[in-house]
């Protein structure tokens, strides 16, 4: 790996993965591997509040989507198959034959489709604020999609925190959302509508910790629930009236689920 000029040392690392150059931040380690895959709107740096909650025994590892952040992909069309096989070239540039995946929303559907296509890397999953179909979201989902930037930016009060989680976290659930420029934010909107797993749930057999905001307006509840029912070795945490942006909003408690799921001792 090395560094990106211009970006701070710690999240400006970048490794060859199958044919793309991909921005990673790795804390390294021993630590049981856990890899962290980012939102629709975002890129590897979205994870930094729930890192800080994760403790030691954890290897955190996070990195860029294609047209993501700084990884170079080349400017063609896609699927959420291309980005789990993405992942899977990801574990393999790591030494690592298998690895605990956890995903919200956008990146929660890239982590079922990888533990669809290519069980025997799955240790297990951990799917945070999202959905099995993009069919169960498409008008409110297809709203921020259609926003400019700076608009997406401020619908994040009513989207994704808490009306008592503004004033704290406005801002910096803001900063998560990261710019494209229009190819690279079609090329993504493309792929995320195509999302479609919920005949195929059934075929996920790594053990499975669901935690999803019951107000969720982005990834409706009515989701989780049938992740719930139909991925065979599931387990559901909700968290009452939570938003899009749990992940932040709870980090504190979530990583402790997190923590009790992956069998690491407490921090």
């Amino acid at each position: 790996m090395h560094q990106v000029e211009h970006e701070p040392a710690e999240s400006a690392q970048t490794i060859r993965a199958g044919e793309l150059e991909v921005g990673i931040i790795d804390d390294g380690g021993s630590g049981v591997p856990l890899v962290l895959v980012h939102g629709g709107e975002s890129d590897r740096t979205q994870y930094a509040t729930l890192r800080s909650y994760l403790g030691p025994g954890i290897r955190a590892i996070s990195y860029d989507q294609r047209d993501s952040g700084i990884t170079v992909n080349p400017p063609i069309p896609y699927t959420m198959g291309d980005l789990a096989d993405d992942l899977v070239d990801l574990l393999d540039a790591l030494g690592l034959q298998r690895a605990h995946l956890l995903g919200t929303s956008f990146g929660g559907a890239v982590v079922q489709h990888t533990a669809i296509r290519h069980p025997e890397r799955v240790a297990s999953l951990v799917l945070i604020a999202t959905t099995p179909s993009f069919a169960l979201c498409p008008q409110k989902v297809g709203e921020l999609f259609d926003m400019s930037h700076d608009d997406r930016q401020k619908a994040v009060k009513d989207y994704f925190v808490t009306p008592e989680g503004r004033a704290d976290l406005h801002n910096r659930a803001a900063q998560t959302l990261a710019y494209r420029d229009p190819d690279k934010a079609d090329r993504r909107h493309a792929a995320a509508r195509q999302h479609e797993v919920r005949d195929r749930l059934g075929e996920i057999t790594a053990p499975t910790l669901i935690v999803h905001g019951t107000q969720d307006l982005l990834a409706p509840y009515s989701g989780a629930l049938l992740m719930k029912e139909r991925i065979p070795n599931a387990r559901l945490r909700s968290i009452e009236d939570g938003r899009h942006a749990i992940a932040m909003e709870f980090a504190q408690p979530i990583a402790g689920y997190i923590r009790e799921f992956l069998g690491v001792s407490a921090a």
